[in-house]
């Protein structure tokens, strides 16, 4: 039985790890936009394409 709890407990917390990874990769994802838009807006070229090579660098 303790194997058995054990088990569930080490799923439990990879699950958790893994929505905890996907918000975290989501809130920085939503970050990476705003200020992708505020660039455009400002017309910042570097600061638009640091931000773009950032968000190809989470998506990969």
């Amino acid at each position: 039985m303790d194997n058995a709890k054990t088990a569930y407990e080490a799923i439990l917390g990879l699950a958790a790890e893994m929505v905890l990874d996907e918000a975290v990769l989501k809130f920085r994802t939503e970050r990476i936009y705003r200020a992708i838009d505020s660039a455009l807006v400002e017309g910042d070229k570097d600061t638009f394409r640091r931000l773009a090579e950032e968000l190809n660098a989470l998506r990969h």
